[in-house]
């Protein structure tokens, strides 16, 4: 797969992130105003993130930001496998979140 298409790809699963990252995290807001939603983090630094929040949307732009630095053409491979890992690691929290209101 030409790198092109991978950041193509790359770029569209963080646009979804990003649609259902505003809409858990309106979620959130109404649990913690009806005292639920009692967490320190969505996810532990050891998996990867250098974010440290109780919602969804500063996850998704620290990999946005991630992703925007890619270079242009030759790509890191170890890099490129660490954001994907993580933007997997969101999506998946995401569904489950979801599936679960």
């Amino acid at each position: 797969m030409p790198y092109s298409r991978i950041l193509e790809q790359l770029q569209q699963n963080l646009q979804l992130a990003y649609r259902q990252a505003i809409d858990a995290d309106a979620k959130l807001d109404a649990l913690q105003q009806a005292g639920h939603a009692k967490f320190s983090t969505i996810f532990k630094p050891e998996q990867g993130f250098t974010q440290n929040s109780k919602r969804f949307l500063p996850y998704v732009k620290d990999l946005a930001t991630e992703v925007a630095q890619f270079p242009a053409t030759d790509i890191d491979t170890e890099q490129l496998q660490t954001v994907v890992k993580k933007l997997a690691l969101v999506l998946s929290t995401l569904q489950a979140f979801k599936q679960q209101g």
